[in-house]
């Protein structure tokens, strides 16, 4: 499954290995260090509490050998979320703004000098790179993490790179949306805010009167935010996802995705592709190579038009809400500790050893209304005729909640990974039949 391109990539350059930390290539965890050892720190940027960090890069750390110090805003639901499981890895939890990369820079300064600096938020990777470079650490390029994070300067930069030009506008929180800025624009167009993250208040609009109205309504929800009109890609969706450490780019798999009916883009349902679609990969691949991305982690989503590959948005961090679970699991690699080598300082083997035949899916149980979850399993995990199915749920009866067009309404995810696509289909239509939820208006 896994390829690699190994021509000069961007992204900073890599360091010899740290003490504690094996060597690149193998997939043994480090011993763990003596009393007379002194432990590498790897200091983890966090907003909220994610599946990717809890159950991805913590577990991937204590396998390493690395103590963990992770700095939030929200430190009490961290502290929260570990104290469910007796099995997670521990870790030191600092309150900090992490938002403002001063604040990350002068904590980190006071805790001691780390061995890492890394984060999987997409708010947070500019506030990441710049301390990583403040501590001369590897990381990534912060002018590139704040490329793919600003979907305005994405499409600008993509633009004066000759790489790809998608018609767009941005609109300040005071612009008006019937100015200038919008003229020449194709209906039906996409609004978005410009910093966005998981399709939030991402719409399909088809006139000037409705890009107005919901500008209103965006504007009242998110005061201030910048927004950007561009226009509608259509075709396939799918994503890419790769990883890197500055000398060489792993495509690590695709998945196709399926969105909910417009003029939303809930996604519902990933399928891992066999391969990665030729000649759209290669594509997607040299419009990253523009953007200066190749450090560690990324995930893209474009849509394919005939040979090309138009970029929706490049999200520089491992996919979530499970996915990157569910793509470990397929490819039979330990994903999160090689993206956490790559930030100290490994250079990556040439092949990463992935099965070629794993596939996956990926289902999102969605809310159609506002109101309580009154019936819905609990988590389970099965294996029957080549298939293991995990499901987990992510609200708990009883919480009440309005309708948000967004990831916000999944009620729970199912991951199905296997080797053949048939089973692992029939495994997981088996399971939505088998089981109920029930939302109380």
């Amino acid at each position: 499954m896994t390829m690699a391109t190994s021509q000069d990539q961007p992204g900073r350059r890599s360091r010899p290995c740290p003490q504690g930390a094996p060597a690149a290539g193998g997939n043994e965890p480090a011993p763990t260090p003596g009393p007379a050892q002194k432990q590498t720190r790897l200091h983890l940027l966090a907003l909220n509490p994610t599946d990717s960090v809890t159950h991805g890069f913590l577990p991937a750390a204590a396998a390493l050998g690395l103590a963990v110090t992770l700095l939030t805003d929200q430190p009490d639901a961290h502290r929260s979320a570990y104290a469910k499981g007796a099995s997670l890895p521990e870790a030191d939890v600092v309150g900090c703004d992490v938002r403002d990369f001063r604040e990350v820079i002068s904590r980190i300064g006071r805790l001691g000098r780390p061995g890492a600096v890394f984060t999987n938020s997409d708010h947070l990777q500019v506030q990441a790179a710049l301390a990583a470079d403040y501590f001369g650490l590897p990381g990534k390029d912060w002018k590139a993490a704040h490329r793919a994070k600003d979907k305005a300067q994405l499409r600008r930069s993509l633009a004066a790179a000759g790489a790809d030009t998608v018609r767009s506008a941005e609109l300040g929180p005071c612009d008006d949306p019937a100015g200038p800025e919008i003229l020449g624009l194709p209906f039906p167009c996409v609004l978005k805010p410009r910093e966005g993250v998981a399709s939030e208040d991402v719409v399909l609009v088809g006139d000037p009167g409705e890009l107005a109205a919901r500008c209103r309504e965006i504007r009242a929800r998110r005061p201030g935010a910048a927004l950007v009109v561009e226009e509608y890609l259509d075709g396939p969706l799918h994503t890419l996802e790769t990883l890197g450490d500055g000398h060489v780019l792993h495509t690590l798999g695709t998945f196709r995705t399926g969105l909910s009916p417009l003029p939303y883009f809930v996604e519902e349902r990933l399928t891992l592709l066999p391969g990665p679609p030729r000649p759209h990969a290669a594509d997607a691949l040299r419009q990253l190579r523009a953007l200066g991305v190749g450090f560690g982690a990324c995930h893209t989503e474009y849509v394919a038009q005939g040979d090309r590959a138009r970029i929706v948005e490049v999200n520089y961090r491992a996919i979530g809400d499970q996915c990157d679970l569910a793509l470990a699991d397929a490819l039979g690699i330990p994903l999160f500790a090689h993206i956490l080598r790559t930030h100290l300082g490994e250079r990556l083997p040439g092949h990463l050893g992935g099965r070629a035949d794993g596939r996956a899916r990926v289902e999102y149980v969605c809310a159609d209304r506002g109101g309580t979850l009154t019936r819905a399993p609990s988590a389970s995990e099965t294996e029957r005729d080549g298939v293991r199915l995990v499901y987990r749920p992510l609200r708990g009866t009883g919480e009440a909640h309005p309708l948000h067009r967004t990831n916000r309404d999944y009620l729970g995810v199912i991951r199905a990974t296997g080797t053949d696509e048939g089973r692992i289909g029939r495994a997981v239509e088996e399971f939505l039949a088998a089981q109920r939820w029930e939302i109380t208006p």
